[in-house]
């Protein structure tokens, strides 16, 4: 079990996280609609309006332009040669000093990408999926929980994305206290990107040190396996082992590249499955009908992710002097793609305000689109479908707590419900 400290210090790392990317406490779909309809492309940075970081390095002189609709959003997304990523080695980048994905462009990130794919594979993750997800989900943390009747699905949220990824990079199954500080470490990467310039330099100077730390925690590990002779079935191992063209990592590619997963490996899954839960357990006989027919826990989640995606907008940089929605976007200009806005076009998506998990499937941005679509999604996803699959397997008749508040999906970023109290028999 984890010790009270590490839990809360994990815990509050979360809970600051979305603090700091919160923002104002508005009616943002019903923000999103008016500019869908009225104002497409504006020359605003709108995230920046409602009190949200930049993962941009800030810079006043930038000009930042910011799209609402579908179309507009993935024709910048798709296109990386002329909307480039480059920058954000300058702002969040920074905390990690190597190999991150988001940040390269061109030939770098498809060189880098054609390396990494491999490890990520269906056929990997679905092995992971019945050596490790599936029993640690179930008897670390389902099980324990069924005599207790009720809980916050929150808190199991914030633990097994955690748990799984650490066991899937390699780390050992019984050191979880280092692994759950590792974990607060990743979380304190994200919150130094800040708004206000008087906390910017006290959290940077704390994610400078947080990331310095599980650089020095990965690497080590990273020593280890590779002197056992990387022979494993572990994320490390196969890194290790991985070749393209002629390359291979070295120990510091892969610690880097390994870091800068972290944070968005527990992060992103937690609050996917928090919101997930949420729309479902809203619906009690749609969440009685996924139970029936689990082939609908993909399509479930698959619309959570549309519905409401967690990274609510992406943002590149145009290469060229360009134009967008009738509007001309000098070179050098921050583009910010409002993917909340987009995922509910309602030019593209039938009855797009409705969580439907029925709808005929087509592409939404909530892992991003084109080039540097999540690597990691696979895994995102899998890691979901086995956690909802043990909770409709183990805990009977789940509903949510009348006793308590109901949940409420928040953030204008790293969007989730902060709670979800649910009962069961």
């Amino acid at each position: 079990m984890t010790s009270p400290a590490k839990s809360n210090a994990l815990e509050s790392a979360f809970e600051s996280t979305a603090s700091n990317y919160r923002g104002s406490d508005v009616d943002l779909n019903a923000i999103y609609r008016d500019m869908r309809r009225n104002s497409p492309v504006i020359a605003q940075d709108f995230m920046a309006s409602l009190g949200v970081p930049n993962i941009a390095k800030l810079d006043p002189n930038r000009p930042t332009f910011t799209l609402f609709k579908y179309k507009d959003v993935m024709s910048v997304l798709r296109d990386a040669a002329n909307f480039t990523s480059g920058f954000i080695a300058e702002g969040l980048g920074s905390f990690f000093d190597g190999l991150i994905l988001t940040g390269l462009d061109g030939e770098a990130h498809r060189r880098a990408r054609a390396l990494l794919q491999p490890v990520f594979l269906p056929e990997v993750v679905n092995r992971w999926r019945e050596s490790k997800m599936e029993p640690i989900v179930r008897n670390e943390f389902i099980g324990p929980m069924v005599p207790q009747r009720r809980a916050d699905l929150m808190h199991f949220g914030l633990h097994f994305p955690i748990r799984l990824i650490y066991s899937l990079i390699g780390f050992a199954d019984d050191r979880p206290e280092q692994v759950e500080q590792y974990a607060a470490w990743a979380l304190a990467i994200l919150a130094g990107p800040q708004v206000d310039a008087q906390k910017a330099a006290i959290a940077r100077k704390a994610a400078m040190e947080a990331a310095e730390a599980l650089y020095a925690a990965i690497r080590s590990e990273v020593a280890v396996v590779r002197a056992k002779g990387a022979e494993g079935e572990d994320l490390i191992s196969r890194l290790i082992r991985a070749e393209y063209e002629g390359r291979r990592l070295d120990d510091h590619d892969i610690a880097t590249f390994v870091r800068s997963l972290l944070p968005a490996a527990g992060e992103t899954t937690t609050r996917t499955f928090g919101s997930l839960m949420t729309l479902l357990l809203e619906r009690p006989a749609l969440l009685e009908r996924v139970k029936a027919d689990r082939s609908l826990v993909s399509k479930a989640i698959d619309e959570a992710v549309r519905f409401e995606p967690v990274a609510t907008f992406k943002v590149r940089q145009a290469a060229v002097d360009t134009g967008i929605g009738g509007v001309s976007i000098p070179k050098g200009a921050m583009v910010q793609c409002i993917v909340s806005s987009a995922n509910r076009d309602e030019e593209v998506f039938e009855n797009s305000e409705t969580f439907d998990i029925d709808r005929k499937p087509k592409p939404s941005f909530g892992f991003g689109f084109g080039p540097h679509m999540c690597i990691g999604q696979f895994i995102a996803k899998v890691e979901l479908q086995v956690a909802v699959n043990a909770i409709l397997d183990l805990l009977p008749n789940l509903r949510l707590d009348p006793d308590r508040s109901p949940p409420k999906i928040v953030g204008a970023q790293l969007r989730g419900p902060d709670a979800v109290h649910v009962v069961w028999d």
